[in-house]
């Protein structure tokens, strides 16, 4: 009979029937949900980590979200390189998320355990042969190129695809640009568009302005340059794709994501009137960038607190600091989960390996009162923190916890 108990002797004894095993099932996979807990400090006041440690909220990353998907004016893809993390693809597509812009097979694979409809944009324009027939076998529905010779190589790819023709201007207003590595020439961009049409894919435009771009303006002169190359291929564009590069925050003042957004709507207009093609963004940094605080502990001071050795650094999830600056927002939080509220003197920081070049840029302002074993938390920093993390001497970031609230962003604690 069902949930009956067999002992018979010489037999081991209290086998479970199925049913039992399956609630035994259950409860083991409860165990297995990690903890959800109300911010950074309740979770450093009580297990003191004395490794590196990311605190992500889900309910931030909806929030950024929601904030693309009903402001931008057009379809919001996601740029996996900046966070594959499951928890954040898994959000994303809680959140609406349906569209991601994949660089490699792995992302490829990281979107399809999140999602087994998801659409994919790969849109890193130089692939190998292996490569390409994995984005053929996931079902890549578009691809971008920026030169002939990697046109050649798209012949398996279906010709109900897009391809998107990837241009660069000498634009100004990024942290850094793009234009270096990958993008053709308007004059090339031209020839490429006609042979995409020519050859019977779907064609399409694409640029990126740039990391960190701030100056709206950006984005116009890539539009009404985009026109230009359509005018003159003589192809109509099914969908122009405006890049990622939106600003997250750093300095402590959140960017006006809604300008940016109603200047690309306008210029759009402007540049295309009636025939204006769909529009695409793909946000990476301004997407996660919000939802992940991380906190590293201070390991050691030298020089009267004038120098300071972190847990992490250049070769872990701070390695963004090194090409893009000191951040504007910078917290220490004591072993009791205390917020430090002393004057603050600018620290030369060291990372925790034994590379004297783990050393962030000169003047992180931290509070006099810091001492050893304290946490120093640095907001905003969900992108290109886990995901370009090494594991160089040992140490890297690894490890993730979520929470209710990312209290850290707010300063001191009420």
């Amino acid at each position: 009979m069902t949930g009956e108990i067999d002992a018979q002797p010489g037999e081991n004894a209290r086998k479970p029937s199925i049913g039992t095993q399956s609630v035994q099932q259950g409860f083991d996979l409860m165990q297995h949900i990690p903890p959800l807990w109300l911010d950074p400090e309740t979770h450093l006041a009580r297990r003191q980590p004395d490794h590196p440690i990311l605190y992500f909220s889900p309910r931030v990353l909806h929030e950024v979200a929601d904030r693309f998907l009903t402001g931008f004016p057009g379809l919001v893809t996601y740029a996996v390189k900046a966070n594959p993390h499951p928890a954040v693809l898994s959000n994303l597509v809680a959140a609406g998320v349906s569209a991601f812009d994949v660089a490699s097979p792995a992302e490829m694979e990281a979107v399809r355990a999140a999602s087994a409809d998801a659409v994919m944009h790969y849109n890193n324009p130089v692939r190998s042969d292996v490569e390409i027939a994995a984005g053929i076998s996931h079902g890549v529905a578009s691809w971008s190129v920026d030169e002939a010779s990697e046109l050649d190589k798209l012949a398996d790819v279906p010709r109900d695809c897009e391809i998107a023709v990837r241009f660069a201007l000498p634009v100004q207003g990024a942290a850094y640009d793009f234009g270096s590595k990958f993008g053709a020439a308007p004059e090339e961009a031209i020839a490429l568009l006609q042979r995409v049409a020519a050859e019977g894919w779907t064609p399409a435009l694409c640029f990126h302005p740039g990391t960190q771009c701030e100056d709206a303006s950006a984005w116009v002169e890539y539009i009404h340059a985009a026109r230009r190359i359509v005018d003159a291929a003589g192809v109509k564009v099914a969908r122009l794709n405006v890049g990622g590069g939106f600003a997250a925050n750093r300095d402590g003042v959140a960017p006006d994501l809604e300008t940016v957004f109603s200047a690309i709507g306008t210029a759009v207009c402007d540049a295309f009137g009636d025939a204006a093609p769909e529009l695409i963004c793909e946000p990476g940094r301004a997407m996660v960038s919000e939802a992940f605080t991380l906190a590293a502990r201070i390991k050691g001071l030298r020089q009267g607190g004038g120098v300071v050795y972190l847990n992490d650094g250049i070769y872990g999830g701070l390695v963004d600091f090194r090409d893009m600056g000191l951040p504007g927002r910078v917290t220490v939080v004591s072993a009791e989960g205390q917020h430090r509220s002393a004057p603050r003197k600018p620290r030369i920081v060291f990372g925790p390996t034994c590379d004297s070049l783990d050393r962030l840029p000169d003047g992180l302002p931290l509070p006099e009162d810091s001492v050893t074993g304290d946490y120093v938390l640095f907001p905003g920093l969900g992108a290109y923190s886990s995901a370009m993390s090494t594991q160089f001497n040992g140490y890297g970031l690894s490890d993730v916890a979520t929470v209710i609230e990312l209290s850290g962003q707010a300063g001191t604690r009420g």
